[in-house]
């Protein structure tokens, strides 16, 4: 296990390396390989990306991002602006069915509700969404629910794991209950377990994917 310290001065430098990331006003805490995010950004896209940052760096076990979001004044949106804009790009958006997917906003937070037949159509959503200027948060209720269910679905995830270089598979087992995965095991980083959700979510007919993955350097 690394010392708190050198994991503390790793995550500072790794944000100050970020260059989605104003690390000006960015505070880091660690305790026992648990990180702290406090302080504040310019954007909501701006905090998702210090987390990642945090996220990715060996030694990292657990995030708890403190950080809010202080919107420059030439960066504030009325809540109407946002909305329109959140309509105009799920309508661009090829990867998003767009006229499944609701998204309502208040005091810049956005809500999003509807059902897709992906987890990725979800995710997808989220993504677009938290980038857009005068966001300050988002929360995705979209539902999958897909068209399709394959009772394969347990051999093509673990078939999946298996090919993607950056998973160990051998250390990773997966149960399933009516398209809700959940993944059990053991993964060098926080990367490698999110390689490794992101693969179970990618099989058809999963609506749900839990992770139980114990990291462990």
């Amino acid at each position: 296990m690394r010392l708190d310290k050198e994991l503390q001065a790793d995550v500072i430098r790794e944000l100050a390396w970020e260059p989605k990331v104003d690390a000006a006003n960015i505070g880091v805490a660690v305790d026992k390989g648990a990180v702290t995010l406090t302080g504040h950004v310019n954007t909501y896209a701006e905090l998702f990306a210090a987390e990642r940052a945090a996220l990715r760096l060996y030694g990292v076990l657990a995030v708890a991002n403190e950080l809010v979001v202080k919107l420059p004044s030439d960066r504030t949106r009325d809540d109407s602006d946002i909305a329109l804009a959140i309509s105009n790009q799920l309508e661009w958006n090829a990867a998003i069915p767009h006229e499944a997917i609701k998204a309502t906003v208040t005091h810049g937070w956005v809500t999003l509700e509807g059902h897709v037949d992906w987890a990725y159509q979800s995710e997808a959503a989220d993504k677009l969404v938290r980038g857009l200027i005068g966001v300050m948060g988002v929360a995705n209720r979209v539902i999958v629910k897909p068209a399709v269910h394959y009772k394969d679905v347990k051999v093509k995830i673990t078939e999946a794991l298996h090919r993607q270089a950056q998973i160990d598979a051998r250390r990773i087992w997966l149960t399933t209950d009516d398209g809700h995965v959940t993944l059990h095991g053991h993964v060098s980083s926080w990367s490698e377990a999110a390689a490794a959700r992101k693969a179970a979510a990618s099989a058809p007919g999963v609506t749900r994917v839990d992770s139980l993955l114990t990291i462990t350097p």
